[in-house]
């Protein structure tokens, strides 16, 4: 994003985009990460409680790094919610409970972002460069990364939430040799994600589950 802005110098729509993902780091990372902490909390878990994360406070959540990542390259991460599943009658269930639940608040702030896009678009028809335009544009954002978000965090390795959910169907012996290895494929998620080779599929993806929003949203208007 940042690099864009000397590249291609200054315009209004940069400005947007600079502005939803400013509001991506202050107002829906903390959401996704007290999600987790607000499900761990209730399924018998207070580590996250304890650490202070039980909060919409995004200094609590924010990474330092995750932050710089979203504002230079568009694409970033907070500070992992600490999670005992020792503390759940049901290990497994309960750490796939807690692992979907921020995903699930992204697919959820993504469709009321977009349901404020139809609303607008129908109710007003903006033109180009002005103020209703250009608050489609940014919900318009902020649905796509809440999508992008959860789409990647779905994935089923580790330490995303997917590889959390995937945890139900796998053998003990079988998950706790992957977590073996997890600070591996870490770095290489993280290579692939440098070197553009995951944009492709969390691309197809996020454009598949965005048409699917966009179906339920277009329903209370009629639209199909």
């Amino acid at each position: 994003m940042i690099f864009d802005l000397f590249r291609n110098g200054f315009s209004m729509e940069l400005v947007i985009n600079l502005c939803a993902r400013l509001f991506v780091l202050f107002c829906v990372l903390p959401v996704h990460e007290f999600a987790h902490a607000f499900v761990a909390t209730k399924l018998g878990d207070q580590t996250a409680r304890l650490s202070g994360r039980l909060t919409m406070n995004p200094l609590a959540h924010l990474d330092l790094v995750g932050t710089l990542m979203i504002l230079l390259v568009g694409f970033g991460y907070a500070k992992p919610v600490p999670v005992n599943p020792r503390n759940f009658k049901n290990r497994k269930g309960g750490m796939a409970l807690t692992a979907a639940a921020g995903p699930f608040a992204n697919l959820l702030m993504a469709l009321i972002y977009l349901f404020v896009y139809v609303l607008v678009y129908l109710k007003v028809r903006p033109e180009s460069g002005t103020l209703p335009y250009y608050l489609m544009t940014f919900c318009n954002i902020v649905a796509q990364i809440n999508v992008s978000l959860a789409v990647f965090n779905l994935l089923p390795v580790p330490p995303l939430d997917g590889s959390r959910i995937l945890a139900i169907v796998l053998p003990d012996k079988a998950y706790y040799k992957i977590a073996q290895y997890e600070r591996y494929i870490v770095l290489g998620v993280f290579a692939l994600l440098l070197f553009g080779v995951l944009d492709t599929p969390i691309l197809a993806l996020t454009r598949i589950v965005l048409k699917g929003l966009l179906y339920l949203v277009g329903l209370p208007f009629g639209i199909s």
